[in-house]
């Protein structure tokens, strides 16, 4: 079973995304889908959603399923991302990744377990701690805010990241490919991009890698893409 975390903060900090070693090792076996999963962290890592509605809005090709469970595309629906999220706390737990096939034997061996053990807080010094700190994050995650579990969640998450950001360090996709993979998961053509970009010929030159975007394409890109500007300035 691939399991994996995200958790999303404040508008003033960066989402926190968990088991980034898990979206590099899937991507190490699928290099055609890379790409588009560094952009997604990127893109995921800079928002906030507080409600599936707002998700939706920026993924409208995203399916919700129950539990506060949303499928999200990848290279065309060759594979699926399966991720369920806490908005209270503004978290995301990816539950799974992988072919439609696959899936499906995934979702038919699952079990879930039922054990309540509890956990020292400490610090995750090693594998050992940190896949037991999932274990436990994996039973508290639903706990709502003003509980001792909601406390539990809150500083259990602060401690994973800081384990994966040590331990899991994800580079940044390139501008067009970060481009490219909004417009798929938006549904939109090239010819779409002309209010961002400028003329027809303009977009393709830009998609081509044959012109650098100007700093008005960046705004433009991030304000109607919600692209992070980070991502766009990169040199490529």
């Amino acid at each position: 079973m691939v399991t994996f975390l995200i958790i999303f903060a404040s508008n003033t900090i960066d989402l926190k995304i968990f088991s980034r070693g898990t979206l590099r090792d899937f991507w190490e076996k699928h290099g055609d889908c890379e790409l588009q999963l560094k952009t997604w962290y990127r893109e995921t890592e800079k928002s906030s959603w507080k409600s599936i509605n707002e998700l939706k809005s920026e993924y409208p090709n995203a399916s919700i399923l129950r539990d506060n469970r949303i499928v999200f595309n990848i290279k065309g629906n060759d594979y699926r991302l399966i991720v369920k999220f806490n908005f209270e706390y503004q978290l995301a737990w990816i539950r799974f990744i992988g072919t439609h096939a696959e899936y499906d034997t995934w979702q038919a061996g699952r079990k879930l377990t039922q054990t309540k053990f509890k956990m020292e807080i400490k610090p995750i010094r090693n594998e050992a701690d940190y896949k037991k700190a999932l274990e436990r994050l994996e039973l508290i995650f639903d706990a709502k805010r003003g509980t001792k579990e909601g406390d539990e969640l809150e500083i259990l998450s602060i401690l994973i990241d800081k384990y994966e950001s040590e331990n899991f360090p994800i580079d940044m996709p390139d501008p067009i490919s970060a481009i490219n993979f909004r417009m798929e998961q938006m549904g939109l053509k090239q010819k779409d991009l002309v209010e961002m970009i400028g003329f027809k010929s303009r977009v393709s030159e830009i998609m081509n890698k044959k012109r650098k975007l100007t700093l008005d394409m960046i705004r433009k890109l991030n304000a109607s893409l919600k692209i992070p500007t980070e991502v766009l300035i990169q040199d490529y």
